[in-house]
Protein backbone atom coordinates (compact mmCIF):
# COMPACT_ATOMS: atom_id res chain seq x y z
CA UNK A 1 0.00 0.00 0.00
CA UNK A 2 1.34 3.43 -0.86
CA UNK A 3 1.53 5.75 2.35
CA UNK A 4 1.04 8.76 0.43
CA UNK A 5 -2.64 7.66 -0.13
CA UNK A 6 -3.02 7.56 3.51
CA UNK A 7 -1.19 10.48 5.07
CA UNK A 8 -2.69 13.89 5.37
CA UNK A 9 -1.90 16.45 2.55
CA UNK A 10 1.37 18.71 2.79
CA UNK A 11 1.02 21.28 5.73
CA UNK A 12 4.11 23.10 7.52
CA UNK A 13 3.53 22.53 11.64
CA UNK A 14 4.37 25.40 13.78
CA UNK A 15 7.79 24.47 15.65
CA UNK A 16 7.45 24.45 19.33
CA UNK A 17 9.58 26.58 22.12
CA UNK A 18 11.88 23.72 23.52
CA UNK A 19 15.45 24.12 23.02
CA UNK A 20 16.74 20.46 22.54
CA UNK A 21 14.89 17.14 22.13
CA UNK A 22 17.18 14.16 22.93
CA UNK A 23 14.77 11.12 22.95
CA UNK A 24 11.46 10.69 20.89
CA UNK A 25 9.83 10.26 24.46
CA UNK A 26 10.79 14.35 24.89
CA UNK A 27 8.39 14.67 21.47
CA UNK A 28 5.47 13.13 23.21
CA UNK A 29 1.79 15.05 22.79
CA UNK A 30 3.12 16.76 19.38
CA UNK A 31 1.05 16.31 16.70
CA UNK A 32 1.61 14.26 13.59
CA UNK A 33 4.06 16.17 11.51
CA UNK A 34 5.87 18.70 13.55
CA UNK A 35 9.18 19.49 13.00
CA UNK A 36 11.43 19.41 15.68
CA UNK A 37 14.99 17.95 15.66
CA UNK A 38 15.38 14.81 17.76
CA UNK A 39 18.75 13.64 19.03
CA UNK A 40 22.12 15.31 19.72
CA UNK A 41 23.33 18.22 17.71
CA UNK A 42 26.45 17.64 16.20
CA UNK A 43 26.51 20.52 14.18
CA UNK A 44 25.63 24.39 15.00
CA UNK A 45 24.67 25.28 11.69
CA UNK A 46 23.48 23.47 8.65
CA UNK A 47 25.31 23.33 5.29
CA UNK A 48 24.37 22.53 1.98
CA UNK A 49 26.23 21.54 -0.65
CA UNK A 50 24.52 20.96 -4.29
CA UNK A 51 26.28 18.91 -6.83
CA UNK A 52 25.01 18.34 -10.34
CA UNK A 53 26.68 16.58 -13.11
CA UNK A 54 25.95 14.73 -16.43
CA UNK A 55 28.79 13.08 -18.78
CA UNK A 56 30.50 15.95 -19.68
CA UNK A 57 29.55 18.65 -16.81
CA UNK A 58 30.20 18.46 -13.12
CA UNK A 59 29.38 21.25 -10.66
CA UNK A 60 29.73 21.49 -7.31
CA UNK A 61 28.94 24.57 -5.24
CA UNK A 62 27.60 25.56 -1.31
CA UNK A 63 24.44 27.20 -0.99
CA UNK A 64 22.81 29.12 1.75
CA UNK A 65 19.69 28.87 1.56
CA UNK A 66 17.13 26.88 -0.41
CA UNK A 67 15.82 29.20 -2.29
CA UNK A 68 18.95 29.40 -4.50
CA UNK A 69 17.93 25.82 -6.00
CA UNK A 70 15.60 27.75 -7.84
CA UNK A 71 18.28 28.93 -9.78
CA UNK A 72 19.94 25.70 -10.02
CA UNK A 73 17.46 23.85 -12.06
CA UNK A 74 18.60 22.12 -15.06
CA UNK A 75 16.49 18.83 -16.19
CA UNK A 76 19.70 17.88 -18.21
CA UNK A 77 21.65 17.39 -15.20
CA UNK A 78 21.48 15.16 -12.20
CA UNK A 79 21.49 17.12 -9.13
CA UNK A 80 22.57 15.75 -5.32
CA UNK A 81 21.93 18.06 -2.84
CA UNK A 82 23.82 17.11 0.70
CA UNK A 83 23.00 18.76 4.09
CA UNK A 84 25.08 18.59 6.71
CA UNK A 85 23.80 19.35 9.97
CA UNK A 86 19.85 19.11 11.06
CA UNK A 87 19.94 21.80 13.58
CA UNK A 88 17.68 24.23 11.81
CA UNK A 89 14.67 22.85 11.17
CA UNK A 90 13.30 25.44 8.53
CA UNK A 91 16.10 24.83 6.12
CA UNK A 92 14.25 21.04 6.09
CA UNK A 93 11.26 22.48 5.57
CA UNK A 94 12.03 24.37 3.03
CA UNK A 95 13.66 22.13 0.82
CA UNK A 96 9.74 19.44 1.60
CA UNK A 97 8.07 22.55 0.36
CA UNK A 98 10.29 23.05 -2.72
CA UNK A 99 10.53 19.39 -3.56
CA UNK A 100 6.90 18.58 -2.52
CA UNK A 101 8.21 16.25 -0.02
CA UNK A 102 5.84 14.43 2.77
CA UNK A 103 6.00 16.46 6.08
CA UNK A 104 5.87 12.65 7.95
CA UNK A 105 9.29 12.15 6.40
CA UNK A 106 10.69 15.38 7.26
CA UNK A 107 9.76 14.37 10.88
CA UNK A 108 11.51 11.17 10.81
CA UNK A 109 14.54 13.08 8.77
CA UNK A 110 14.92 15.42 12.05
CA UNK A 111 14.65 12.20 14.42
CA UNK A 112 17.43 10.58 14.61
CA UNK A 113 16.29 7.64 16.28
CA UNK A 114 14.81 5.92 13.31
CA UNK A 115 15.91 2.15 12.43
CA UNK A 116 17.05 1.43 8.65
CA UNK A 117 14.05 1.33 6.76
CA UNK A 118 12.38 2.17 3.02
CA UNK A 119 9.34 3.84 2.51
CA UNK A 120 7.86 4.54 -1.02
CA UNK A 121 5.84 7.50 -2.28
CA UNK A 122 4.23 8.76 -5.23
CA UNK A 123 7.08 11.06 -6.29
CA UNK A 124 10.36 9.70 -4.20
CA UNK A 125 11.18 6.81 -2.43
CA UNK A 126 12.73 8.03 0.99
CA UNK A 127 15.48 5.38 3.01
CA UNK A 128 16.94 5.41 6.15
CA UNK A 129 20.72 4.01 6.85
CA UNK A 130 23.11 4.42 9.60
CA UNK A 131 26.74 5.61 9.04
CA UNK A 132 29.32 3.69 11.51
CA UNK A 133 32.47 4.86 12.76
CA UNK A 134 35.16 4.70 15.17
CA UNK A 135 36.50 6.76 17.63
CA UNK A 136 40.29 6.13 17.00
CA UNK A 137 41.10 7.95 20.35
CA UNK A 138 38.91 4.90 22.33
CA UNK A 139 39.31 1.50 22.94
CA UNK A 140 36.71 0.21 20.33
CA UNK A 141 34.14 2.99 20.50
CA UNK A 142 31.84 3.37 18.02
CA UNK A 143 30.04 6.48 16.68
CA UNK A 144 26.83 6.50 14.79
CA UNK A 145 25.33 8.64 12.48
CA UNK A 146 21.62 8.52 11.09
CA UNK A 147 21.84 9.21 6.92
CA UNK A 148 18.39 10.02 4.80
CA UNK A 149 18.25 9.66 1.31
CA UNK A 150 15.89 10.64 -0.89
CA UNK A 151 15.86 9.66 -4.01
CA UNK A 152 13.66 11.52 -6.93
CA UNK A 153 13.69 11.78 -10.33
CA UNK A 154 17.05 13.51 -10.92
CA UNK A 155 17.68 14.58 -7.87
CA UNK A 156 19.13 12.44 -4.57
CA UNK A 157 19.01 14.55 -1.55
CA UNK A 158 20.88 13.57 1.50
CA UNK A 159 20.39 14.74 4.85
CA UNK A 160 23.33 14.09 7.35
CA UNK A 161 23.75 14.78 11.20
CA UNK A 162 27.23 16.22 11.02
CA UNK A 163 30.06 17.07 8.23
CA UNK A 164 32.49 14.92 7.66
CA UNK A 165 34.56 12.56 4.90
CA UNK A 166 32.34 10.00 4.71
CA UNK A 167 30.76 11.22 1.05
CA UNK A 168 34.59 11.98 0.20
CA UNK A 169 35.52 9.07 -2.32
CA UNK A 170 31.94 10.19 -3.90
CA UNK A 171 33.21 13.00 -5.23
CA UNK A 172 36.33 11.47 -6.10
CA UNK A 173 34.65 9.15 -8.89
CA UNK A 174 32.72 12.39 -9.87
CA UNK A 175 35.82 13.60 -10.87
CA UNK A 176 36.04 10.82 -13.60
CA UNK A 177 34.37 12.28 -16.53
CA UNK A 178 34.72 8.52 -18.30
CA UNK A 179 32.85 6.67 -15.09
CA UNK A 180 29.89 4.83 -14.63
CA UNK A 181 28.98 7.62 -11.87
CA UNK A 182 28.84 10.36 -14.83
CA UNK A 183 26.72 7.79 -17.15
CA UNK A 184 24.01 6.94 -14.97
CA UNK A 185 21.06 8.70 -13.47
CA UNK A 186 20.01 9.08 -9.83
CA UNK A 187 19.09 5.89 -8.85
CA UNK A 188 22.72 4.63 -9.50
CA UNK A 189 23.75 7.52 -7.48
CA UNK A 190 21.53 6.85 -4.44
CA UNK A 191 23.50 3.16 -4.44
CA UNK A 192 26.69 4.83 -4.61
CA UNK A 193 25.54 6.38 -1.52
CA UNK A 194 24.41 3.47 -0.24
CA UNK A 195 27.78 1.32 -1.13
CA UNK A 196 30.06 3.72 0.57
CA UNK A 197 28.18 3.82 3.81
CA UNK A 198 27.82 -0.26 3.72
CA UNK A 199 32.02 -0.05 2.92
CA UNK A 200 32.70 1.40 6.29
CA UNK A 201 31.43 -1.38 8.12
CA UNK A 202 34.40 -3.36 6.61
CA UNK A 203 36.41 -0.77 7.92
CA UNK A 204 34.69 -1.39 11.73
CA UNK A 205 35.16 -4.95 11.21
CA UNK A 206 38.93 -4.36 9.85
CA UNK A 207 39.85 -2.64 12.92
CA UNK A 208 37.73 -5.49 14.93
CA UNK A 209 40.22 -7.61 14.05
CA UNK A 210 42.78 -5.81 15.33
CA UNK A 211 41.63 -5.44 19.20
CA UNK A 212 40.23 -9.01 19.45
CA UNK A 213 42.84 -11.06 18.62
CA UNK A 214 45.87 -9.63 20.89
CA UNK A 215 43.19 -9.67 23.55
CA UNK A 216 42.00 -13.27 22.67
CA UNK A 217 45.50 -13.96 23.13
CA UNK A 218 45.86 -12.31 26.45
CA UNK A 219 43.21 -13.14 28.19
CA UNK A 220 44.10 -16.41 29.93
CA UNK A 221 47.19 -14.17 31.22
CA UNK A 222 45.82 -10.85 32.15
CA UNK A 223 42.75 -11.32 33.57
CA UNK A 224 41.99 -8.29 35.49
CA UNK A 225 39.15 -5.81 35.70
CA UNK A 226 40.17 -3.44 32.81
CA UNK A 227 40.30 -6.61 30.18
CA UNK A 228 37.09 -7.33 31.84
CA UNK A 229 35.39 -4.04 31.24
CA UNK A 230 36.89 -4.46 27.34
CA UNK A 231 35.27 -7.59 26.81
CA UNK A 232 32.08 -5.96 27.50
CA UNK A 233 32.52 -3.02 25.61
CA UNK A 234 33.21 -4.69 22.49
CA UNK A 235 30.09 -7.05 23.38
CA UNK A 236 27.56 -4.05 23.97
CA UNK A 237 29.33 -2.80 20.52
CA UNK A 238 28.38 -5.65 18.96
CA UNK A 239 24.76 -5.62 19.61
CA UNK A 240 24.34 -2.44 18.69
CA UNK A 241 25.81 -2.97 15.44
CA UNK A 242 23.92 -5.69 14.89
CA UNK A 243 20.54 -3.73 15.46
CA UNK A 244 21.57 -0.89 13.52
CA UNK A 245 23.12 -2.90 10.54
CA UNK A 246 20.25 -6.34 10.18
CA UNK A 247 17.16 -4.18 9.25
CA UNK A 248 19.51 -3.23 5.61
CA UNK A 249 18.94 -6.44 4.63
CA UNK A 250 15.56 -6.24 4.42
CA UNK A 251 15.94 -2.50 3.13
CA UNK A 252 17.87 -3.72 0.14
CA UNK A 253 15.52 -6.54 -0.44
CA UNK A 254 12.81 -4.25 -0.69
CA UNK A 255 14.53 -2.38 -2.89
CA UNK A 256 14.91 -5.15 -5.67
CA UNK A 257 11.24 -6.42 -5.13
CA UNK A 258 9.67 -2.92 -5.64
CA UNK A 259 8.27 -1.61 -8.88
CA UNK A 260 9.30 1.94 -9.09
CA UNK A 261 9.73 4.15 -12.39
CA UNK A 262 12.66 5.85 -9.94
CA UNK A 263 14.75 2.25 -10.16
CA UNK A 264 15.98 0.97 -13.77
CA UNK A 265 16.43 -2.89 -14.15
CA UNK A 266 20.37 -2.35 -14.95
CA UNK A 267 21.03 -0.42 -11.71
CA UNK A 268 19.40 -3.23 -9.28
CA UNK A 269 21.92 -5.35 -9.69
CA UNK A 270 23.62 -3.18 -8.23
CA UNK A 271 21.89 -3.25 -4.92
CA UNK A 272 21.86 -6.92 -5.15
CA UNK A 273 25.87 -6.32 -4.64
CA UNK A 274 24.97 -4.23 -1.42
CA UNK A 275 22.76 -6.40 -0.18
CA UNK A 276 25.75 -9.39 -0.65
CA UNK A 277 27.50 -7.18 1.29
CA UNK A 278 25.57 -6.26 4.04
CA UNK A 279 24.87 -10.09 4.47
CA UNK A 280 28.76 -10.51 4.88
CA UNK A 281 28.95 -7.89 7.68
CA UNK A 282 25.98 -9.53 9.22
CA UNK A 283 27.57 -12.90 9.31
CA UNK A 284 31.08 -11.47 10.51
CA UNK A 285 29.58 -10.01 13.58
CA UNK A 286 27.41 -13.65 14.23
CA UNK A 287 30.95 -14.54 14.43
CA UNK A 288 32.54 -12.08 16.37
CA UNK A 289 29.46 -11.99 18.72
CA UNK A 290 30.48 -15.60 19.70
CA UNK A 291 34.16 -15.02 19.76
CA UNK A 292 33.39 -12.29 22.32
CA UNK A 293 30.94 -14.61 24.73
CA UNK A 294 33.82 -17.28 24.40
CA UNK A 295 36.05 -14.72 25.24
CA UNK A 296 33.52 -13.68 28.38
CA UNK A 297 33.37 -17.42 29.37
CA UNK A 298 36.89 -17.85 29.12
CA UNK A 299 37.73 -15.05 31.34
CA UNK A 300 35.09 -16.38 33.89
CA UNK A 301 36.68 -19.41 33.77
CA UNK A 302 40.37 -17.99 34.35
CA UNK A 303 39.35 -16.10 37.42
CA UNK A 304 37.16 -19.50 38.43
CA UNK A 305 40.88 -21.36 38.10
CA UNK A 306 42.33 -18.68 39.79
CA UNK A 307 40.31 -18.79 42.48
CA UNK A 308 40.41 -22.44 43.01
CA UNK A 309 44.30 -22.33 43.31
CA UNK A 310 44.04 -19.64 45.70
CA UNK A 311 41.45 -22.11 47.82
CA UNK A 312 43.81 -24.94 47.02
CA UNK A 313 46.84 -23.33 48.32
CA UNK A 314 44.78 -22.15 51.72
CA UNK A 315 43.41 -25.77 51.83
CA UNK A 316 47.09 -27.54 52.33
CA UNK A 317 48.30 -24.56 54.67
CA UNK A 318 45.24 -25.35 56.78
CA UNK A 319 45.50 -29.02 56.30
CA UNK A 320 48.82 -29.41 57.66
CA UNK A 321 48.39 -26.66 60.07
CA UNK A 322 45.47 -28.94 61.63
CA UNK A 323 47.11 -32.06 63.29
CA UNK A 324 49.95 -29.73 64.68
CA UNK A 325 47.36 -27.37 66.34
CA UNK A 326 45.44 -30.07 67.97
CA UNK A 327 48.78 -31.59 69.42
CA UNK A 328 49.34 -27.66 70.38
CA UNK A 329 45.59 -27.61 71.75
CA UNK A 330 46.23 -30.62 73.73
CA UNK A 331 49.42 -29.52 75.59
CA UNK A 332 48.09 -26.20 76.10
CA UNK A 333 45.34 -27.99 78.48
CA UNK A 334 45.85 -26.64 82.17
CA UNK A 335 45.96 -30.47 83.52
CA UNK A 336 48.10 -30.83 86.32
CA UNK A 337 49.49 -33.85 85.96
CA UNK A 338 50.99 -34.29 82.18
CA UNK A 339 53.49 -36.25 82.62
CA UNK A 340 55.12 -34.98 79.05
CA UNK A 341 55.43 -31.18 80.42
CA UNK A 342 57.97 -32.09 83.13
CA UNK A 343 60.30 -34.16 80.94
CA UNK A 344 63.58 -32.58 79.67
CA UNK A 345 63.38 -33.16 76.09
CA UNK A 346 59.95 -32.59 75.91
CA UNK A 347 60.24 -29.05 73.85
CA UNK A 348 62.12 -30.09 71.34
CA UNK A 349 60.88 -33.58 70.56
CA UNK A 350 57.38 -31.57 70.03
CA UNK A 351 58.81 -29.78 67.17
CA UNK A 352 60.23 -32.73 66.15
CA UNK A 353 56.99 -34.22 65.95
CA UNK A 354 55.27 -30.99 63.89
CA UNK A 355 58.30 -30.74 61.73
CA UNK A 356 57.93 -34.86 60.80
CA UNK A 357 53.88 -33.94 60.30
CA UNK A 358 54.51 -31.20 57.99
CA UNK A 359 56.68 -32.61 55.81
CA UNK A 360 54.81 -36.10 55.65
CA UNK A 361 51.89 -34.18 54.59
CA UNK A 362 53.59 -31.83 52.10
CA UNK A 363 55.38 -35.46 50.57
CA UNK A 364 51.79 -37.03 50.57
CA UNK A 365 50.36 -34.00 48.80
CA UNK A 366 52.97 -33.97 46.00
CA UNK A 367 52.58 -38.24 45.18
CA UNK A 368 48.85 -37.45 44.80
CA UNK A 369 49.36 -34.18 42.63
CA UNK A 370 47.31 -31.70 44.45
CA UNK A 371 50.48 -29.24 44.76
Amino acid sequence: MNPSATKPPHQSQPLTDKAEYTSPADKSGLPAGTLVHIGEKLESRCRITVTQYNAGTLIRREISSIAELQQLKNAGLITWINVDGLSDTKIIENIGQELDIHPLVLEDILSTHQRPKLEEYDNFLYMVIKGISLDYEKNFCLQYEQISILLLANYVITFKEKADDTFNPIYAHLQNHNGRMRQFDSDYLAYVILDTIVDEYFVVEDNLDDIMDPLEDNILFNSGKEMLQTVQQIRRGLISMKRNISPLRELLATIQRIDSPLLQPKTLRYYGDVYDHVLRVSDALESYRERISAMHDLYLSSISNKMNETIKFLTIFATIFIPLTFIAGIYGMNFEYMPELKWRWAYPAIWGVFITIGAGLLIYFRKKKWM
